[in-house]
């Protein structure tokens, strides 16, 4: 991978990057490099201009720069390996930098250490459970990772469960690691998911677009039936209502949604309404 991405580098540096902030939400190619605006006080060497991104910050940065999901740090440039939209999440404070990443339509999930998945229980091996999250291998869970477990107290976890839980560990060179606690100890919701409901999978582009603070889907598709639901950030998704009829419908929704207008969208949800 770094020979391909060193080739890659080498062949595109008589070419022009483009800056960054001029092409937030369109599509951008692998082996394409980008520029952000100078972060440096105005007082400082090159505050005119831009330059290729520098992940370290120096003491004169104003803000921090996150390379996300899509992006890979070359040297003092920043590559895209990713065909997708990209994106930019300002900070917190406002102080600038905040997080670049590609926004792609990709199936195979990559575990990410603070992400809440849904898996499914495949093996017990002592007192390790191995869950099956969509990764390239399955993930562990401790029986000691649920709330108010012990060696006397252990929890109800057997081999086809589903279970809703946190990476604690996610690395390329360490087998990921879940929990279903907080940082306090509590379950948060987090554990064994009933076993009534339907599990069916979603690209991982429509569980961030449905996760997103400013989402109408969810709210629209809670006025049609009382239901239950479960998003997993490795694009699963679990949905269970009052009737079997009514879960189907729920997740036929759920899964068109994503290629829907919100025209569209809300002609089907009025037609259900009607029903």
């Amino acid at each position: 991978m770094a020979e391909a991405v060193s080739v890659v580098a080498e062949s595109l540096a008589g070419d022009r990057a483009r800056a960054a902030r001029n092409v937030l939400g369109q599509v951008v190619l692998p082996g394409e490099e980008l520029l952000l605006p100078e972060q440096e006080d105005a007082e400082g060497p090159g505050s005119a201009g831009e330059r290729p991104l520098r992940l370290n910050a120096g003491t004169r940065s104003r803000g921090r720069v996150v390379c996300g999901p899509g992006l890979r740090r070359y040297g003092d440039r920043l590559l895209v390996t990713k065909c997708g939209r990209l994106r930019h999440k300002e900070p917190g404070g406002g102080s600038g930098g905040g997080v670049y990443w590609v926004d792609s339509q990709q199936k195979r999930y990559v575990p990410v250490k603070g992400d809440h998945v849904i898996g499914i229980v495949t093996a017990k091996s002592g007192d390790i459970f191995k869950v099956d999250v969509g990764g390239s291998e399955p993930a562990s869970l401790s029986y000691l990772a649920f709330e108010g477990a012990t060696k006397r107290n252990r929890p109800n976890v057997q081999v086809g469960d589903l279970i809703y839980g946190q990476f604690v560990v996610a690395n390329k060179d360490m087998e990921p690691e879940m929990v279903c606690i907080d940082s306090c100890g509590r379950a948060s919701g987090m554990g064994v998911i009933g076993q009534d409901g339907l599990l069916f999978k979603v690209t991982l582009g429509l569980i961030r677009k449905l996760l997103a603070p400013d989402c109408e889907i969810l709210q629209e598709v809670g006025k049609l039936y009382p239901l239950e639901i479960v998003f997993g950030m490795n694009g699963r998704i679990w949905v269970k209502a009052k009737t079997i009829q009514q879960t189907l419908i729920l997740a036929n929704i759920l899964e068109a949604c994503e290629h829907m207008t919100a025209d569209q969208r809300k002609q089907i949800f009025s037609r259900l309404a009607e029903c």
